[in-house]
Parts: structure tokens; sequence; C-alpha cells
């Protein structure tokens, strides 16, 4: 027999046993959650849907599309330097299959228990599968990264190695891959760099997460604040789980234009060069400067001679 909408979510999201925390007043369970937001803060509020065949390949395990749906969201309050509250979910699906439903779960939870944000609602229904997340965080008042921020001769950083969940997705869809591979993990496990994101919170002039291609959101930057960027490509970095897999021009490329790695891209005034740096240590996170912000719009990219470079393709468009 088919669970009902209320026994689904009683099983399966409905946690009422954990610890209250004070700004949560109602959580799940009635017609809406009751909210009392910090005094001195700012509240931050993203959405995403993915939808499968689109945002992720059919089939894709329970568990790792549990963990992604929430990442993807987590990573858009690493970019703002926010400190994660409470999420709602709105869940189509085409059955209520119990083995299914407690794997989603499992990946859901076990990534928000890592960044003690609680699932305060949301909504079920039957339909084709999609996944839709609204994440709410905490900035104090005033000190949010944003994208319009960048200031000519700011440094362009990014974390991690941007192109490996790129190569993963080309694994997945040439098939006989096994789930520990690590280019398939960076693309159905992203880590959202939320820490990192709150540390340089203070030093950093505007940030973004990287979804659709490094030198999409480079440009979205950019384009928000009224200024250009000028980017090293021989400074970009390639890991060496994806050079072994792509060849190092085919990896360079993903770095630049393929998505999904939901690291930070960041800007930053030179001069705290050295902070960043030691913050990303204390993270134990790559960091990598990766070019320069200019007075001239527009993006270049040169490489470590100075010469121009041209890159065919900028990244994933939602239309």
């Amino acid at each position: 027999m088919a669970l009902s909408e209320f026994k689904l979510i009683q099983t399966y999201f409905n946690r009422s046993n954990e610890t209250a925390e004070p700004d949560i007043l109602l959580g799940i369970g009635d017609d809406c959650a009751i909210l009392r937001p910090k005094p001195g803060q700012d509240l931050l509020l993203s959405i995403d849907t993915l939808i499968e065949g689109v945002h992720f390949p059919q089939g894709t395990a329970a568990y790792q599309l549990g963990w992604r749906s929430l990442a993807v969201n987590l990573s858009d309050l690493a970019a703002m330097g926010a400190q994660p509250a409470w999420f709602t979910l709105a869940l189509a699906l085409p059955d209520s299959d119990e083995g299914w439903l407690s794997e989603f779960s499992r990946g859901l939870f076990d990534l928000a228990d890592q960044h003690q944000i609680r699932l305060i609602g949301g909504d079920t229904t039957r339909g084709p599968l999609s996944i839709t997340i609204q994440v709410h965080g905490y900035t104090p008042t005033g000190k949010a990264l944003r994208r319009d921020g960048a200031l000519a001769g700011d440094a362009l950083y990014v974390t991690g190695f941007p192109g490996e969940a790129g190569a993963g997705l080309r694994r997945i869809q040439q098939g006989g891959y096994t789930d520990t591979d690590h280019l398939i993990r960076r693309f159905y496990q992203p880590r959202p760099r939320l820490a990192f994101g709150q540390l340089i919170r203070d030093l950093a002039h505007s940030a973004i997460d990287i979804s659709d291609g490094l030198l999409a959101d480079i440009g979205h930057i950019f384009e928000r604040s009224g200024v250009g960027a000028c980017v090293d490509v021989d400074a970009i970095p390639c890991s060496a789980p994806l050079v072994e897999a792509e060849g190092a021009v085919e990896a360079l490329r993903l770095a630049l234009t393929a998505g999904d790695d939901y690291e930070l891209c960041f800007t930053a005034a030179a001069e705290h060069h050295a902070q960043i740096m030691h913050h990303a240590q204390a993270c134990q996170l790559p960091v990598t400067r990766i070019g320069t912000i200019t007075f001239e719009p527009g993006l270049s990219l040169i490489n470590a001679s100075g010469n121009s470079v041209v890159m065919e393709g900028r990244g994933y468009q939602h239309f």
C-alpha cells in the first residue's frame, strides 16, 4: 500500500526530536513554520529546483540525490559568507518507494547534519521526479558577500579544482563507472565551502559559487560590478585525476567551462592574500589566484607569457 503524504513526511522527514533552536518556534507539522530571526543579523534566502534528466541523470542513486540537492543550495549560502539556519523541501515523486525515500532522506540529512541546518517544512506530491529546496541563512547585518562588489585591481581567486564535476558527469553519461571514482563523487557529492566563505567575509569584495562554469560565473561578477576581468589560463588549477582522465588540453577546457563544481570564485584586494591563504590552510582547501579585476569591461584570457588566448564556450546556459 502506498504511503500517504503525511505518513511519508512523518517517517522520512520529520525529525521533531532534534534539539530545539531558539529561532525555530515551530517546524514541521503545521500549515506554516514559525521563525524568529536573530537580532543583528541579515536573513539570506536561496532556492533551486533539480529536475530529473536536466540537472541530474535518470537513475541517480537516491542517497547521492539527497546530498546533491541540498549541497547546491548550501553553496549559494557559502558564496555570500552565510551561516546556514533552516531549509524547506518540495518533492515531486512518481511513486512513494520506501527504499528510495529512506536513502534520499539519509543523504539529505547526512549533509544537513554536517552543517547544522534544520528542515522546517515543505510539500510532497505525485509527479515526475523533481526536488526544490529553499535554504535560509544568516550574516551579520550588512556583511553578506555579493556579486556587485568587485573593484578594479582586485585579485581573482578560485577554490578547489574546477572541471572535476564536469569530467565526472561525462563519465556518468558514458556509463561503466563506479561510485567510488573521484570524479564521479565530485559531481554527485559537491562540498559546499561554507566555512571558508564565512572566514573570507570581511576580506573579499565579491563572490559567487561555480555552477554554470568558471568563465560564465566570473562574467556574472564583473557584469554586476561594472568592471572587467583578466584570467591567466596557465594559473587555472587542474587536478591530477582530471588531467589523467581527460588530458591537459581538455582538462583546462572543462575547468574553465564545465560547471557543477560548486567551488567559490571571489575577488579581494591583493594586500589580503596572506590572510586568505591562512584561512585556506585552516580549511584544508586549495585556493588559487587566477587573475585580476580590470577597469576595462569584459573578459580577457592570457597565458603566463601575457599572450592572448581564445577559448570557445563560456559555460552553461539555462535557456
